[in-house]
């Protein structure tokens, strides 16, 4: 049987694999060079809450410490209402290259997906996570000149006068509407809600005694608590707040399983190449380690703690999967 050998490759052949070696390697280093280039360009971080609430003050705080880290500038844009919907619409639809990002409110983010009919945006279905940044816990906060200085106090004085008094928040459908349901439930409350665009319009009238108690954020109110025109009788977390020793909890406080711990963290649109969310992620780690900033946003009540991707993850599934039993039981349903 005749043995068939191969035959000898001729010049192009051989100058055509020479190329064709040539355009690999090229394609894997300019790939290598674009992945280890970004960001070549600003970053946009887009939050679904105006200026001077919790979710602004942090993700500016980060933003900051961002734009030192990554050497690109970290600009945050404020696109409220609808329950942090519009934000998390305007994200979801942004190009998943690294240069749109998402400050995930994510217990406010989970209340919205379970009270609101099914909007275009989800969090879980249309992002990724990238990092956990922390909790910032809110605070059951009262007008000073309502004669209460507790949280039995302030149950005894709205049950004295049913239907008379009202509990602003920072909108239909946030997590300060739902806690003050929740809260309003268990104690056996009749209360009207006076939903408002943010913790900055809420807080006035709430200082005036328009509205009789607020489940706030401790970056937005505790200004006016140390002026004295805002008294707190409880923080909504499970533990007490390291800067707040003296506050007990809602828990501790009569309402037992009362808990909200309002978890944050950034993330970016689906499809967001994983060597960007790498980069994303370590620089978040990074921030969150300088002693400046911890101690910056721990006097302001925020609990900096960073989570890594897949960790942070699990955490977003898990207060959906709370806050949608919590938003059933209180059987509310807003459009």
């Amino acid at each position: 049987m005749p043995i068939h050998r191969p035959r000898p490759a001729t010049g192009l052949q051989r100058l055509l694999k020479v190329l064709s070696a040539l355009l690999l390697v090229s394609a894997a280093l300019w790939s290598g060079a674009a992945q280890a280039a970004y960001p070549e360009r600003p970053i946009q971080v887009v939050i679904s809450f105006p200026p001077a609430g919790a979710t602004d003050i942090l993700a500016r705080a980060i933003a900051q410490k961002l734009t030192e880290t990554l050497g690109q500038p970290v600009l945050v844009e404020n696109r409220p209402g609808a329950g942090g919907n519009i934000g998390l619409s305007a994200a979801a639809k942004a190009a998943p290259d690294g240069y749109t990002l998402y400050f995930a409110a994510v217990t406010n983010a989970a209340i919205a997906a379970a009270a609101y009919s099914p909007k275009p945006a989800h969090l879980i279905r249309d992002f990724v996570p990238v990092a956990g940044v922390g909790t910032v816990p809110h605070m059951l906060v009262v007008p000073s000149s309502l004669p209460v200085t507790n949280v039995a106090q302030l149950i005894s004085y709205f049950k004295a006068s049913p239907g008379k008094y009202n509990f602003a928040s920072q909108g239909a459908g946030t997590l300060s509407h739902l806690e003050s349901e929740v809260f309003k439930a268990t104690a056996g409350l009749d209360l009207v809600h006076v939903p408002y665009k943010g913790s900055s319009q809420a807080l006035p009238d709430l200082m005036a005694g328009t509205s009789q108690m607020m489940f706030d954020s401790i970056p937005a109110s505790m200004p006016h608590v140390k002026s004295g025109r805002l008294r707190v009788l409880a923080v909504a977390s499970g533990k007490r707040v390291s800067s707040l020793p003296d506050v007990p909890t809602v828990d501790e406080s009569g309402l037992k399983g009362f808990e909200a711990n309002n978890l944050f963290g950034l993330t970016a649109p689906k499809g967001t190449p994983p060597a960007v969310i790498a980069t994303l992620a370590k620089a978040v780690q990074n921030v969150l380690a300088s002693p400046e900033l911890r101690q910056r946003m721990v006097e302001q009540g925020v609990e900096l703690n960073y989570t890594p991707p897949e960790e942070f993850g699990q955490m977003i599934e898990q207060e959906f999967r709370t806050w949608g039993k919590a938003v059933e039981a209180a059987k509310i349903k807003l459009d």
